[in-house]
């Protein structure tokens, strides 16, 4: 009878182990969603892409010197001394807002601050404050580099060796514009040209994310792109993107492009605008932030040329629920706009907003990304976004990150697996991505 007792209670035990695990795996989906099988080509790992490579002469003549014309869409560039490549249409949102005492005197955004709920009554119940580095940092995940700053030379080449091993070519940067910085950093537009530089040294390039800052508007966004494209439209690094249509121009991402009316955007994206850069040395490729179902309409009536979601947790929004991509990309299609999905290895911000919980979604040990991924190669993007290299306060980043416990925080880690597995299941992706693309080409 003991004995059993013994094998019931392990079977119990073992059977409440299951129910729990289930339940963990399916708090990463929306009841309308489900696991399918790993992405085509996920399983290979540690398979190397075997497209026709080009030699570096042919894909780079001089690495300091722009060349007008030239466009870094559909191209796969291998350095001679690499094994492998990296490809311009996987991009991925990047932070620069991290300080550290040893670079700044200070900690900045590692510290970030409890953001309360609008709702009174929600607030109260829960904690308020702020993060105290480097044991309490802003993040739900541990940095392998420590809480960094990002004006540290030697993080910055880290940062870009890693998106290089990650086979993403297009480092989108969040910028703000000289002496605006967000609600909880400070100014880093001086640091631009260093970023510009370390990627460049990585053959990785750069595009500008436009942030919502106080004040913007169509006629500052105007100032904005000038600024950027005189500045930095020779450097080595800045992306340029050949449309449909043939044209070869800067990209930009405007974020909460929605705050700002489409009659506004009009003025600036459209040809009849009273300030236009259509047509200008400024023009560019603009894209959209979708949220809302809406939004779509006002996007097309402001000038846009695309579309992206951003969103890493599915279902917090209309733009972000991978079961409305095809709806999208449809809409994209019949009005010539660009579909940019954006994918992300999981989503937990409660560090910095307690009482978002219920937008939390699970890794899974990367089976989230996977998901997530194979959304997006479902509806045959053009260019597929990160979301991201590094916003550590959203749980969002791929970059290496380690076990950590303190006297008073457990943190999540990639475990089993090692620091570097999202940059790895990246890599594999982002391989078969570009070997997809070529028999839709076909």
């Amino acid at each position: 009878m003991t004995r059993l007792r013994r094998k019931a209670l392990v079977a119990l035990f073992l059977f409440t182990l299951f129910i729990f695990g289930t339940m963990m795996g399916l708090r990463t989906l929306k009841p309308s969603d489900g696991f399918s099988d790993l992405a085509p080509g996920m399983d290979f790992i540690g398979e190397r892409s075997d497209r026709k490579r080009l030699d570096v002469k042919d894909a780079v003549e001089s690495p300091d010197k722009f060349h007008v014309g030239s466009s870094d869409t559909k191209v796969v560039f291998t350095k001679s001394d690499r094994d492998y490549s990296i490809f311009y249409d996987v991009h991925i949102f990047y932070y620069l807002w991290y300080g550290a005492p040893s670079v700044d005197n200070k900690y900045i955004h590692w510290d970030h601050v409890l953001v309360p709920h609008w709702d009174p009554k929600i607030a109260a119940s829960h904690a308020k404050g702020r993060h105290t580095p480097p044991e309490d940092i802003a993040s739900s995940f541990y940095p392998e580099l420590g809480p960094y700053s990002s004006r540290d030379p030697k993080v910055l080449d880290s940062h870009m060796a890693q998106i290089e091993a990650a086979a993403a070519g297009v480092l989108v940067l969040s910028w703000y514009p000289p002496g605006v910085a967000d609600d909880h950093g400070e100014p880093t537009e001086d640091l631009v040209p260093a970023v510009m530089d370390a990627a460049h040294r990585h053959s990785i390039k750069v595009a500008f994310h436009i942030q919502a800052y106080k004040g913007r508007t169509d006629q500052s966004t105007h100032d904005n792109i000038k600024y950027i494209i005189d500045k930095y439209g020779k450097h080595g690094a800045f992306y340029r993107f050949k449309s449909s249509t043939g044209r070869v121009l800067p990209l930009f991402y405007v974020y909460d492009s929605y705050l700002t009316p489409a009659e506004s955007w009009a003025e600036l994206l459209t040809a009849k605008g009273s300030h236009s850069i259509r047509g200008t040395p400024y023009d560019g490729i603009f894209v959209a932030l979708i949220v809302e179902e809406r939004h779509k309409h006002g996007i097309l009536a402001s000038g846009f040329d695309g579309i992206y979601t951003y969103f890493a947790s599915n279902g917090f929004s209309f733009g972000s629920s991978h079961q409305n991509w095809k709806a999208i990309k449809t809409f994209c299609d019949a009005n010539n706009l660009l579909f940019i999905p954006s994918v992300g290895p999981g989503y937990i911000d409660t560090t910095v907003r307690a009482w978002n919980n219920h937008n939390t979604r699970n890794r899974v040990n990367g089976r989230y990304y996977e998901t997530s991924l194979q959304a997006a190669l479902s509806v045959r993007p053009e260019i597929v976004t990160i979301t991201s290299f590094n916003q550590w306060h959203e749980g969002t980043q791929i970059e290496k990150a380690v076990p950590k416990k303190t006297a008073t925080r457990l943190y999540l880690d990639y475990q089993p697996n090692q620091p570097d597995h999202y940059l790895q299941l990246t890599r594999q992706w982002a391989e078969h991505f570009n070997k997809e693309k070529d028999k839709w080409l076909m």
